[in-house]
Formats: C-alpha cells, sequence, structure tokens
C-alpha cells in the first residue's frame, strides 16, 4: 500500500505540473479528466510521464527535481500528443519512448541556464521533431484527419470555455475534462484558478474580433494557450495580473498566425508570449535600477 501510496503520489505531481500545480491530488483530478474523454489518452499520458521520469532517474537528475515532477509533465504531453497525431501501433510506441525521453533531456537543458525557464518548450521541441521525422521518413504513421469543419456553428461560450481549459492536454471531446482540471488546480491554488478562469476567457472577445472562425473557439483552440500563460505570470499584485493579461492576449495573436500559416503550434504561443514579456520585466527592471 505505500508503495501505491508513493507511486500514485509522484504521478499525480508529474501530471500537475502541467498546469503548475505541484500538488498530487490536482494532478490525479487532471488525470481522472482525460481518462472522462479518452482512456486511450489516459494510458498514453501515464506511460510518457513514466518514461520521461525513469529517463531523468536513469540519467542521474537531482531527485528532488524528479520528486516534484518537472521532468514527467513534458512526457505527458508528449505521451498525449502521440495519440493525437499518430496512429496507434508499435512504430507510434517507439516514437512515444524515443520523444519523452528526448523531452527529459531537452528539460534538463533549459534547468542549465537562468536566462529563460523552459516551461513546455522540451514538449514542443519533442514533437515538431517527432513530427518531421514522421513526415519525412515514416509518413504512414501520422494519423490523417477526416474532421470536417463546419463554419455554420454559433459560439458555444460555456463549451469554449471548458475546451479551452482542457485543451491544455489536447482533450476537446467533453467539458467535463476541463472542469475538472479547473477543479485539480482550485485543489492546489485559488489563485492558481482564478488566473486559469481568466485566460480561459480573454481569448474569446479577442477571438470574435479577429473573426476567428466560431469552430475554433468552441474546440478551445483559442484559449489553452491564455491558460497555461495567466497561471505562468499570475500573481497577487495587479501589476502581474496586467502582465498576466498581456501574455494572453499575445498568445491568442500567436495562436491565431500559426494557424494561419499552418503551423501545429502545440503549446508555443504561451512559451513564447511569456518569455516576451519575462524579457520586457527584466529590461524594465535594469533601467529602473
Amino acid at each position: 500500500m505505500a508503495f501505491i501510496h508513493n507511486l500514485l503520489l509522484i504521478l499525480g505531481r508529474r501530471i500537475g505540473q502541467v498546469m503548475f500545480q505541484n500538488n498530487a491530488l490536482s494532478g490525479l483530478f487532471m488525470l481522472i479528466g482525460i481518462f472522462l474523454n479518452s482512456w486511450q489518452m489516459g494510458i498514453l499520458a501515464v506511460c510518457g510521464n513514466m518514461i520521461s521520469t525513469l529517463t531523468a532517474y536513469f540519467s542521474g537528475y537531482k531527485h528532488n527535481d524528479i520528486k516534484n515532477g518537472l521532468y514527467g509533465f513534458n512526457g505527458t504531453l508528449v505521451g498525449i500528443a502521440v495519440g493525437v497525431f499518430l496512429q496507434l501501433s508499435v512504430g507510434s510506441l517507439i516514437m512515444l519512448i524515443i520523444a519523452s525521453a528526448l523531452s527529459t533531456w531537452i528539460a534538463y537543458f533549459f534547468s542549465q541556464q537562468r536566462l529563460l525557464p523552459g516551461f513546455t518548450a522540451p514538449f514542443i521541441l519533442a514533437i515538431w521533431g517527432m513530427l518531421g521525422v514522421c513526415s519525412w521518413f515514416i509518413p504512414d504513421l501520422l494519423l490523417v484527419s477526416d474532421t470536417v469543419i463546419d463554419i455554420t456553428q454559433n459560439i458555444n461560450y460555456f463549451r469554449a470555455f471548458c475546451l479551452g481549459i482542457g485543451q491544455v492536454m489536447f482533450q476537446e471531446n467533453t467539458v467535463l475534462t476541463g472542469l475538472f482540471f479547473l477543479i485539480g488546480i482550485l485543489i492546489n491554488s485559488r489563485k492558481a484558478s482564478l488566473y486559469t478562469i481568466l485566460g480561459a476567457l480573454l481569448p474569446i472577445p479577442l477571438a470574435i474580433l479577429l473573426e476567428v472562425d466560431t469552430t475554433y473557439l468552441n474546440a478551445g483552440l483559442m484559449g489553452y494557450n491564455g491558460v497555461l500563460c495567466a497561471i505562468a505570470l499570475g500573481g497577487t499584485s495587479w501589476k502581474s495580473g496586467i502582465w498576466a493579461g498581456c501574455s494572453v492576449l499575445l498568445s491568442t495573436v500567436l495562436q491565431i498566425l500559426g494557424m494561419s500559416l499552418g503551423i501545429t503550434t502545440l503549446t508555443a504561443p504561451f512559451v513564447i508570449s511569456v518569455w516576451i514579456i519575462i524579457m520586457i520585466q527584466k529590461v524594465i527592471r535594469t533601467q529602473n535600477n
């Protein structure tokens, strides 16, 4: 029982860190949310999580960093992404192992520098690399989407809000997943839950103003980067709230631009926008000193 307890504790923390929550119960609620949407994605999330963590362990990385899930959350996203972009087969499982391990090594690289935090950049780079390899050498592994886009949809604000949270981990089929994610965040931090709500809601009017197809809004594709931006930068002061809001809006613009260029954006708009805000803050502090 002690072994199972410790396993769930570490697993929960590693999943919770996807949304900056170093709390095992938060992560377990998020995992339940994933399983509610897709049991296959739930299993892939756990597999990616375990592989990336074992990679960190056998690479000799710091025990406390491993325990706090800092090497597991990118692997969690990699595992889910494999189910989104690749057909499930032996080949795709091999790609999952390689990409999950790669995300851990990239995460370690980011941990060795102080200029900018890595966030989900290791996941992004690993998946972009995986998709590039598959496109060039093994295109049969790629999952061909047969979804027909209905551009006549009306905006469903509740669905856009919930899926904007759920899409942080590619979950788009049920609003329950987003709600479970929000509950998981609330368990750990009321402040973070309020910023989650801000990050999911703020992109909606901007997307409407920029005439984004309602299909993308209803699928939550405008909100998930904003959710991560708001949690990452949100603090207790009004200044941090303004910075978080600016980052959310910037990430929305970057998401729209990336989608219009046909780029698989993943969480790159979040990472880039927060990096930009961090660099601006550093410049301002330097000038004030």
